[in-house]
């Protein structure tokens, strides 16, 4: 039978053959809910074992895999917008000290300030082995059971309060090895900092003042006064749920670097990898903002060396999928990708457009670079593929809270997600508080 088929396909015996073979990818599929008192804005779940989540009520949360708070620490007195969490460039990942391990926060606010905060994990955390794949099939609505340990004991100290906007920030984002940190906010202005804490201040007191610029501009001094010692006795209560620990003893900095370029609020700011074919160039910054521009950043200098210029197009959220792409969201409900080769002499064309039913708010992207996530205010969130832009290859209703108005379904807004797609979790926050799905990188890629 062999040799009757073989020869009249002309094989021979040492023929090779070459197979392709596609993974099958579930689709998303929800893990888990985190209820929240308020909105939540930003997310991280790329500490193993650990959800991080800041609020509109200015409090950073940690949950364990088991949906335990281990923590609740009010660090700032306005609503936190962004949330960066990496690894001191001084602290390898194999390293531990005393079984703790150590990870620094930057949070962003509405109070004017970033806040550079050390977050100490106690070794229990990470001796139970997380099952990945019990994870995706919806263990984490469980027990503790193949997750973290319930005795989990996490420190949060504030470290160093960054000064240099006079309007709300809208986002903070850290480089690949945790030396640098680039904040965006709404007075048009993106600064560049260095993580070191200093051994002074860098900066007078400005808390006056910026409660002055965040209020209504007419309180009297001896109101800011009362203000300032009914915050000091706050700070002094001690340790518990959600109780301030804000500004006060931390050093104040100022920015190495910043770069003026954007003539209207800017939204979010990041960095370009230090890793070649990674995203973004190494050495570069990009920006996007409420003036219609994409904006490409030579950090050392401080100068603004490209930028692409849209039609009206306000742009809300920014991410790099390539070295030489850029996914810019947008308030006519589109999601743009656009080529930072082309040229800036006049207004530039996409390469790519996808369009969402309500205004998208956050996308993130995965590590091969073809696929990215996307959350918008109808509660909807997509999960889209580069390489095809006739639709959406998944979507669902985050929050499970979708209810009929008017003439469409509109659900709780989505602010935020993160992807980990290594370990295939997405969380996502927003006005329905905190969820987890499950979502491998590939899925729908056949």
């Amino acid at each position: 039978m062999r040799t009757l088929w073989l020869s009249p396909v002309l094989l021979v015996w040492e023929e090779t053959l070459e197979i392709e073979y596609i993974e099958s990818v579930l689709p998303p599929q929800k893990l888990s809910e985190f209820p929240h008192d308020d909105w939540v804005s930003s997310i991280s779940c790329q500490i193993p074992g650990l959800f991080l989540t800041t609020s509109y009520d200015g409090i950073l949360r940690i949950f364990n895999h088991s949906r335990q708070l281990i923590s609740s620490t009010r660090l700032h007195t306005a609503p936190i917008t962004s949330l960066s969490c990496y690894l001191p460039s001084s602290t390898p990942k194999t390293t531990t000290t005393d079984d703790n391990q150590t990870y620094t926060l930057a949070t962003a606010s509405h109070d004017l300030t970033c806040l550079l905060t050390r977050l100490t994990i106690s070794q229990n955390a990470h001796l139970e082995d997380v099952d990945e794949d019990s994870a995706m099939d919806g263990s984490l609505e469980g027990g503790s059971s193949g997750g973290l340990a319930t005795t989990t004991k996490s420190r949060v100290t504030p470290l160093a309060a960054l000064h240099l906007h006079i309007a709300p920030l809208s986002s903070v984002a850290s480089n690949d090895d945790g030396t640098k940190l680039i904040t965006a906010a709404w007075d048009g202005l993106v600064g560049v900092w260095d993580t070191r804490v200093p051994e002074e201040h860098e900066v007078g007191d400005v808390r006056g003042n910026i409660r002055n610029r965040v209020g209504d501009g007419q309180r009297s001094r001896k109101r800011r006064k009362v203000v300032e010692e009914e915050e000091e006795e706050e700070e002094e209560e001690g340790e518990g749920e959600g109780v301030l620990v804000g500004v006060k003893g931390v050093k104040r900095k100022v920015p190495e670097v910043v770069m003026k370029s954007h003539t209207g609020r800017v939204s979010r700011a990041v960095f370009g990898s230090s890793i070649s074919g990674g995203r973004g160039e190494r050495g570069k910054a990009y920006s996007c903002g409420f003036d219609s521009t994409v904006r490409v950043w030579d950090v050392e200098n401080g100068l603004c060396v490209h930028t692409i210029t849209a039609s009206e197009k306000p742009f809300t959220a920014l991410a790099l999928p390539t070295e030489v792409t850029a996914l810019a969201l947008s308030t006519d409900r589109t999601m743009m990708l656009y080529d930072l080769r082309v040229s800036t002499t006049s207004a530039v064309v996409p390469a790519a457009a996808f369009p969402h039913a309500a205004l998208p708010s956050c996308n993130t992207t995965g590590t091969g670079g073809n696929q990215v996530i996307t959350g918008a205010y109808d509660g909807i969130v997509r999960v889209w593929d580069l390489r095809s832009v006739k639709s959406a290859l998944a979507s669902f209703d985050a929050f499970g809270s979708m209810e009929k108005k008017g003439t469409r379904p509109v659900g709780k807004k989505v602010l935020g997600v993160d992807w980990n797609a290594e370990r295939g979790v997405v969380g996502i926050g927003g006005e329905g508080g905190f969820v987890v799905w499950s979502f491998k990188e590939g899925f729908g890629a056949n």
